[in-house]
């Protein structure tokens, strides 16, 4: 029987089916192969799936977001990183809930998938391309930062300006186009992550914890020296006022707010491992408010410690930033040595789990019949989409070497934030079905309050942070989600397998 426009729309895809059961072309990073044809190898535990969360959060935002937010809201951008983390926290409960109840692979765009419907699965799936395409872009630029910081501290050798400078570079008169000039050190960081990414390269969850340690290992050691030259000075005025530079007030905080939201994207990340770790029902859910609990707690003691440490002014443009601090308060280069190496291992390492996030979520899509089929062929002999993966890289390495970063943050922001409100709408959606038909459990986690309230706060949170993103980044998202209707309509509809069922 054919369906109408409406019903094509908003068919759901069960559970049962959101995840690839097949090990000959499921491709993974950290995966075990199964041990039976019925689905991946559970082989993570609570740490290890925490560790997860917090690895592929730390490392995203915090050692460059200071540099973007700062500018905007002054020392109160403690209060941007506490609404941001706030905003996280109500879409991490409807995130557990969700993985509760669909234990799946795919993250949010399972979740849409199996409860709100198709098309807006695929709105979903063009914020996560965005949110993970773009943030693989903003690290690597972060990462030629800290490696010619590095270099610099360790050779007494700087990058040539001319191969470390985008070609396009936004600037309080408008954007400023820099003919002959490109930011190399990305470009090179994003073709290693493609080679091995290609080549199949696993990463074990014990290699990734031990990963996250020496992360976490590196912002005390930065929080530590920062507080020895605290400075209570710095903190006043608290918010920016009359005759400052930029927007004034909690004007200036909701700006900020938006921007460093960009440090709490990979906190979805935990929700994809659904398949892959003992007890997801329990775990799942644990280990992304544990991850979430950890991160903001190391993002406050980073921020109060940099703001301590350096008036606010001194921000605006610097490179390097962190690494800047130490050795301004020191007043030797071995500390912002060690914190520009520690910032060139982590940020290559979550470079290189981003691009997979979006190999993953291409594979996922087209695996559903609604992109090409090309982005789901598996290489029989590495396991890995190879000619995704090359797609996918090829243009963030085009993105992180000719746009200068600034474009970038809040795009990435924007387009979480939009996949954050999908998600929270989808709890109380799950439920609603669930109860039609009969299959509601009152076990395991559930959003506190019923299924609006927490839910109803998260997409307001979300719309709050969304007003204070500039115009031209809505501009450039309506113009983002136009595209995806057209894919949609044009492409998507007609080639999904659901409709072939």
């Amino acid at each position: 029987m054919s369906q109408t426009l409406v019903q094509k729309m908003t068919r759901t895809k069960p559970v049962a089916a959101t995840a690839d059961t097949n090990p000959e072309t499921a491709p993974g990073i950290g995966m075990e192969t199964p041990h039976a044809p019925g689905g991946l190898a559970r082989s993570m535990g609570l740490f290890s799936l925490t560790m997860i969360g917090v690895g592929a959060t730390i490392g995203t935002g915090i050692f460059f977001t200071m540099v973007e937010a700062v500018p905007k809201a002054g020392p109160a951008v403690i209060l941007s990183f506490l609404l941001a983390a706030l905003t996280a926290g109500l879409t991490a409960l409807c995130y557990a809930e969700l993985a509760f109840r669909i234990p799946a692979s795919g993250s949010s765009y399972s979740f849409a998938y199996a409860t709100v419907g198709e098309f807006l699965a695929f709105i979903m799936a063009a914020c996560l391309l965005l949110e993970y395409g773009l943030a693989a872009s903003a690290t690597a630029i972060g990462w030629s930062d800290y490696l010619n910081n590095f270099l610099g501290n360790a050779f007494n050798w700087h990058i040539p300006t001319l191969l470390r400078t985008p070609m396009i570079v936004s600037t309080p008169e408008g954007v400023v186009f820099n003919w002959g000039h490109v930011n190399l050190p990305p470009i090179i960081l994003v073709a290693l992550c493609c080679f091995l990414l290609s080549r199949g390269a696993k990463e074990s969850a014990r290699t990734n914890a031990v990963m996250v340690i020496i992360k976490l290992a590196i912002l005390l050691f930065f929080v530590a020296i920062a507080f020895s030259g605290f400075d209570a000075a710095n903190f006043t005025p608290f918010f920016k006022g009359e005759g400052e530079k930029g927007l004034l007030g909690m004007a200036g905080v909701t700006a900020a707010a938006g921007t460093v939201f960009f440090s709490f994207i990979g906190l979805d990340t935990v929700a994809t491992a659904g398949e892959e770790v003992h007890n997801p029902k329990r775990n799942v859910p644990l280990g992304i408010l544990a991850a979430l609990g950890i991160v903001t707690v190391f993002y406050l003691l980073v921020a109060t410690a940099a703001m301590g440490a350096q008036p606010a002014h001194m921000f605006e443009g610097q490179e390097a930033g962190l690494a800047v601090i130490l050795q301004n308060v020191t007043g030797k280069a071995w500390p912002a040595l060690v914190l520009s190496a520690g910032a060139v291992i982590s940020v290559f390492s979550v470079t290189l789990v981003t691009i997979y996030g979006q190999t993953r979520i291409l594979y996922a899509i087209s695996r559903d019949g609604l992109i090409s089929k090309g982005f789901h062929k598996v290489n029989q002999r590495t396991a890995t989409p190879v000619l995704n993966t090359i797609i996918v890289s090829v243009v963030v390495a085009f993105v992180a070497g000719f746009v200068d970063a600034t474009f970038l943050w809040d795009m990435v922001s924007m387009g979480t934030l939009t996949a954050f409100i999908l998600v929270s709408i989808a709890v109380p959606v799950m439920r609603r079905k669930e109860r039609r038909a009969g299959t509601y459990t009152k076990g395991g986690f559930r959003v506190p309050l019923g299924p609006y309230l927490v839910p109803g706060l998260s997409v307001a949170a979300c719309l709050y942070l969304m007003v204070g993103l500039s115009h031209t980044t809505r501009v450039i998202f309506s113009i983002w989600m136009a595209a995806a209707v057209v894919t949609y309509f044009a492409y998507g509809i007609r080639n999904s397998r659901l409709n072939k069922i």
